[in-house]
């Protein structure tokens, strides 16, 4: 099937690839139907996410309200997994790991730590399931 675009980027996302949703042109990255768009007179949508971060063997799981602004700012080699949630879901998962701890936010890459990553993960990127939160938000 031939790759479809939007007729002009995304008011969301700014991406241009496109799906057919119930009848709706979507984008097919964050699933925001074309043609509508975020008002402007609201503030932006905050998603708080719990991110998993590896950097060689260890991974950091720490919490963001603007992951992009915060990964940016943090040394690793792979975004690994976002789950939605903020504070008590990372303290939570701190302490279901705290066998593996290694110090701070970082924990040993074990294959228990990896198989709960590879449940969190929906999509390929997880740029992508972020921008779907963000656009689920931003329809509410």
């Amino acid at each position: 099937m031939p790759r479809r675009s939007l007729p002009s980027a995304c008011a969301l996302c700014g991406r241009i690839d496109a799906e057919r949703v119930d009848g709706d042109l979507v984008c097919a990255w964050c699933g925001w139907r074309y043609g509508d768009a975020p008002d402007a007179d609201l503030p932006p949508v905050v998603v708080e996410v719990v991110y998993y971060l590896r950097y060689d063997r260890r991974v950091k799981i720490g919490t963001s309200r603007r992951p992009r602004q915060r990964l940016s700012a943090i040394r690793h080699d792979e975004l690994l997994a976002f789950e939605p949630g903020g504070r008590a879901i990372e303290q939570a998962r701190h302490r279901e790991f705290a066998a593996i701890r290694e110090g701070g936010e970082w924990f040993t890459f074990t294959a228990e730590l990896e198989h709960h990553i590879t449940a969190l993960r929906t999509t390929r990127d997880p740029w992508q399931l972020y921008a779907r939160w963000v656009a689920s938000a931003t329809r509410r």
